[in-house]
């Protein structure tokens, strides 16, 4: 949260302002949050995943289509994707970094492939130099999960403004939060109009309820004053904040390089990660795990593989790449709370060994 001294009065202005639903707070902060991406395609919602299934709706999904999707993220990028009745297809995962592998994608692509969801995992910018030739060789729109990734950028231009859709999340532990809330960024304006009206139970805002006529199902996904007023006051801290964690992601880069039993990450070309975790491989993680806690600091692989819940039993498959990769990678702590003497602290610890 932002000192109390500067977020406390607006919270408290706005609470007993009489209208704290959907209001000019958030289109205040709406406009706030596409100047710092750079695209003004964005509608802010009530969360990430809320955004994912607007994506998923706005792209044409339909029961019976495939999506190609990534198992390494957290469950609602493919929860969402049930909630429109498609099936998942898992791509496999690029076992240098965890992100979704394009060759792999590239052999799964069939007539019923509708689109390919993937995630820029911990802030890690997944190979878009691939994926942009994918979906412009196939006809088939990318969805940028950047749930960890605010703040990172692709060819110098900040996550948000490549894909058809990209989705933000401002829930309670990311880089910015609005307590829950997030962000459906769009490349073009074509679908801005029909996306407002779909996080608003199928109603103009512009017009009154008594002039409005719902012709498809919408949903209460719309950000409220509250929240937004919390984003506003965030905004003011938002570079401060995403700095530190790549001050500290690329200090370990730096420290961690050649240290024995840790492999470093591999990031893609024309990409620069904002870190919301800090990742790498490292031998024996569950002795590394133990040593690290030992000493007070959490060290966790923190994701569940998604391909592994029951939901999704009809799209199991075997993911070689992604086997490698789940047995050996792990975060540690990376964001705005390590001060230097803490991420030194940890460089040695690991030196040290486990």
């Amino acid at each position: 949260m932002p000192p109390r001294e500067a977020l406390m009065p607006a919270l408290e202005e706005i609470l007993y302002s009489g209208y704290i639903a959907t209001g000019q707070a958030v289109y205040d902060f709406e406009n706030q949050f596409r100047s710092y991406i750079g695209n003004q395609n964005m509608i802010s919602v009530h969360s990430g995943t809320d955004a994912l299934h607007l994506a998923y709706i706005l792209a044409g999904i339909k029961p019976g289509d495939e999506v190609i999707s990534t198992p390494m993220t957290a469950e609602p990028t493919n929860t969402s994707i049930k909630m429109v009745g498609a099936k998942i297809v898992w791509g496999d995962v690029d076992p240098s970094n965890g992100l979704l592998d394009p060759k792999s994608v590239r052999t799964l692509i069939t007539e019923k492939t509708k689109a390919i969801v993937l995630v820029h995992y911990a802030g890690m910018v997944c190979d878009m130099d691939e994926f942009n030739k994918i979906s412009e060789e196939f006809n088939i729109p990318v969805i940028e999960d950047a749930a960890h990734a605010l703040g990172s950028r692709y060819n110098g231009k900040m996550i948000g403004n490549n894909s058809p859709y990209t989705v933000f999340s401002l829930q309670a532990i990311k880089h910015l939060t609005t307590v829950d809330g997030g962000f459906l960024a769009m490349k073009t304006d074509r679908q801005m109009e029909r996306a407002m009206r779909l996080r608003w139970f199928g109603l103009s805002k512009d017009k009154s309820r008594l002039e409005n006529d719902i012709t498809e199902v919408g949903y209460k996904y719309a950000m409220n004053n509250v929240n937004a007023t919390i984003g506003s006051v965030q905004m003011k801290f938002i570079n401060e904040n995403i700095n530190r964690y790549i001050t500290n992601g690329k200090a370990y880069d730096k420290a961690l390089k050649g240290v024995p039993g840790v492999r470093l990450v591999k990031y893609n070309q024309h990409t620069e990660p904002s870190y919301w975790l800090y990742t790498m491989r490292v031998e024996n993680r569950a002795d590394f795990i133990r040593m690290m806690e030992a000493a007070g600091i959490t060290a966790s692989p923190l994701h569940h593989r998604s391909d592994t819940h029951t939901i999704f039993n009809e799209s199991r498959r075997e993911l070689p790449q992604m086997e490698e990769w789940y047995s050996s990678f792990v975060h540690i702590p990376c964001g705005w709370w390590v001060d230097d003497a803490a991420r030194d602290r940890i460089v040695e610890l690991i030196k040290k060994g486990w």
